[in-house]
């Protein structure tokens, strides 16, 4: 995107991620590739000046400057351990409050059965269960998406990444009743000849390949 950044990458990813998902105050260091290590406040901060240098530079829609706000206000949320500043849009502080919440009424440990079940209570996707849209029902957490975009969704996907070729060729392979397989990065025909192309690109739209596989059919 012609922006030139320092290799912030990681020495071991995995090992990386583990280390910090306990650590809420973003100050946990990890080791880099290049033997230095950093904060994921320090990494997350970096890449946020870079987003906002570009999106400065060549300008940026109004989804853009939203998640540029909401991740500035992140970083400074767990800087300052002031979580408030998020509570109602990002997804494991509304979570952890609302344990907090309970633990606290209840005088309960975090291993405390209860606990986890309140936990997994959360994550119900059945709506008159889960307690994500019960607290969405009170008001108390931020949408995103509306119910009708949600369901537009399932049907027509993001028409500026692969996800574009991926449902297109998913319906017509079920318009002609073809035995297929697809995958994040594979489109493939289940005939003799196992047709299949490689999309790596997740940005990329539009794709010849892809047109010509569909057209075959």
């Amino acid at each position: 995107a012609g922006v030139v950044m320092r290799d912030l990458s990681l020495e071991n990813p995995i090992r990386a991620i583990r280390e910090v998902s306990h650590d809420m105050t973003g100050r946990r260091r990890v080791r880099l590739a290049n033997g230095r290590e950093a904060s994921s406040l320090e990494i997350q901060q970096e890449y946020l000046t870079k987003a906002r240098d570009f999106v400065d530079r060549r300008g940026g829609d109004e989804t853009s400057k939203r998640v540029l706000e909401l991740w500035e206000r992140t970083l400074r949320a767990v800087d300052t351990g002031d979580l408030d500043l998020v509570s109602r849009e990002i997804d494991w502080v509304t979570k952890y409050q609302m344990i907090e919440r309970y633990r606290q009424k209840y005088d309960l440990p975090l291993s405390s059965p209860r606990v986890a079940q309140l936990d997994l209570a959360y994550h119900d996707v059945h709506r008159k269960r889960g307690l994500f849209y019960l607290l969405q029902k009170r008001g108390a957490v931020e949408r995103v998406a509306s119910d009708v975009k949600i369901f537009e969704a399932k049907s027509v996907p993001p028409q500026t990444t692969r996800a574009r070729l991926r449902g297109e060729f998913i319906r017509k392979a079920q318009e002609k009743r073809r035995d297929f397989t697809v995958d994040w990065v594979h489109l493939k025909l289940n005939d003799q000849a196992q047709r299949t192309v490689l999309c790596k690109d997740p940005f990329r739209s539009v794709d010849e390949r892809v047109d010509k596989l569909i057209a075959g059919m």
